[in-house]
Parts: structure tokens; sequence; C-alpha cells
């Protein structure tokens, strides 16, 4: 498929390069915050499997910027596995979030203080087998649950995405023993025919207690009958008589943009289309040596692979 036919297809891909946007993602984030406000009051966040940094722009250009000239500048610190090219006001941080010393490392940048906010927009490469991508999607969840734990203040807000499937109720449960709101959204700019939606969890409140060693014991006993001893953590407890009515909300504009349709492409004078190239800003000379060392790595094994 060609880029031109692209931008007619996917109208958010084509914004999102109009307006220096890494992905189309950005979109998402923005119209959470129109719905929820997720940004008032905010001066600490965390940006989880920031890659490819969507997400962290709309935080600086939301935060950052506009703060850019008092004194009071907002701490933003982005998370991941992979290098990231850098964006203004954000401070990277390349490490694992199932890792404690992850978590250390953003308290010290944060000068022992905890974040308000927490966001992810991380998943796994899909199968296209839905309830395998359900599943691990929320392991994924759980696992940025985790360092929410550790870095997230009382009060705070974390945004995470997720799968709707048949477990969602489970997790929305287990999600609910830490956040006294959670709400499920599907943002405009996310496709009908994607599982997808996001998490908007809020007022963070721990249990009473609450041990962060203690976390997966207490989520299993979610979707466990009257908390028996031989936990079996699904969400078929919480049908019948239990069953679980998960708030949906639908955010952006709904009179907007329509996602899975197409449009036509815009034309200048002479007829012609201009196609813009995907955002892809340059990278500093540590993250190029990375990505440089990681395709030698790779290019080494497949010369070795291929030798009888």
């Amino acid at each position: 498929m060609g880029k031109a036919s692209r931008d007619k297809r996917d109208i958010y891909y084509r914004k999102a390069k109009e307006e220096g946007w890494r992905a189309r993602s950005a979109f998402k984030l923005l119209q959470i915050d129109e719905e929820f406000n997720i940004f008032e009051g905010v001066k600490r966040v965390v940006d989880l499997c920031a890659a490819p940094g969507s997400w962290s722009q709309v935080l600086s250009r939301k935060l950052y910027l506009p703060a850019k000239l008092s004194s009071d500048l907002p701490l933003i610190v982005a998370i991941d596995l992979q290098p990231m090219a850098p964006i203004e006001g954000v401070i990277q941080v390349q490490g694992d979030i199932t890792n404690a010393r992850t978590a250390e490392v953003v308290i010290r940048h944060f000068d022992g203080c905890k974040a308000d906010l927490v966001v992810c927009d991380g998943a796994p490469d899909v199968t296209g087998l839905h309830d395998m991508d359900e599943f691990v999607q929320s392991q994924l969840i759980l696992a940025g649950l985790t360092i929410v734990t550790h870095i997230l203040k009382n009060g705070g807000k974390f945004i995470a995405k997720i799968f709707r499937g048949k477990d969602t109720s489970l997790l929305y449960c287990q999600l609910k023993l830490f956040f006294t709101e959670v709400t499920l959204a599907k943002p405009k700019s996310s496709r009908n025919s994607s599982i997808e939606a996001f998490a908007v969890c809020e007022n963070y409140s721990p249990p009473e207690g609450f041990n962060e060693k203690d976390l997966h014991r207490l989520l299993e006993k979610v979707g466990t009958p009257s908390g028996a001893d031989d936990f079996d953590c699904r969400s078929g407890w919480l049908e019948g008589p239990n069953k679980v009515y998960i708030p949906f909300l639908a955010c952006g504009d709904l009179s907007g943009y329509d996602s899975d349709r197409s449009y036509p492409l815009p034309k200048a004078p002479d007829g012609s289309y201009k196609i813009l190239d995907p955002v892809q800003p340059p990278i500093d000379p540590p993250y190029k040596r990375a990505l440089e060392m990681k395709k030698a790595s790779n290019h080494g094994f497949e010369k070795l692979s291929l030798d009888p």
C-alpha cells in the first residue's frame, strides 16, 4: 500500500504527520484528556513502554512547553527497553518496568517524590488470536501495575491500554482494588474494528496495610469464590449473581473524524497532493550507536546461522 493510499484510508495517520506527532496514538491520549482532564495539577509523570514517543510528545506539549518560562517545570520520565529519539523536557530511562531498580531510578529523578500520573500505551505484537492477545496484554498491564504501586502517589492516576475480551471484568476488579474510580474509555481515534480500549484509573488508594511484595497474591484473590485458598483466578466467578458492570465511555468529538473511514486527500491548487513522510526525528549519537550495535549484532547472527 502506497503512502498516499495510507493517508487516504487513515485520517489520524495523516493528521499525525501534518501536526508532527510520531504516531497516530497521540490523538488517543489527547481525547482521553478532553474527557477526563487527566493533566490538571500534574507535576510529575511517567510514561511506561514509551517508544516511539508519541505519548511522551503529548506530555511535553501539554505540560512541559507551556511551563517552560516558569521556575516550576514539570518532570516527565519515559521508560522503555528500546532507545528513543530525544523529546524536549522528557527524561529517558532505558530499562525494564518489571525491575525494581527502574522504580528506584524514577524516584531519584523525582527527588524522592512520587508521580501524579502514570500512562502506558504499551502492547505486545498481536497474533490475531484474540484470547491470546487479551491475556498477554493483561499481563503487561499487571506488570505496569507492579511499578505503579512503587512510584504513584496516593490520589494519583493511571492510564493503560487494554484489549477487551471475556476476562475484562476480572482485570477491572483487580484495578478497582487500588483505584476508587476505574472507567474503560474508547477514544474516537481508536478504530471501531480494534478490541483496544483504555483503563482510566483515578484516585490511587491501595488497601490498608498493603505491601508491594504481596501484590500478586492479592490480585489472585479477585475472581476466587469467597477468597478460597486454592486460587482459581478467572472471570467466571464474576458472572451470574456476582456479575460486574463496567463503566464504558466513548471519548473525543463523536461528530469528528471516523478512524475507520476513508477521506479524500487534500489537493493543492494545481491538483497535486504532497505526501508527508512519517515523523522520524534525528537520533542523538548515544541512541544512534545503540541502534548500530543492535543491527550489527542481528547481522552477525544471520550470517552465523547461514554458514554450514
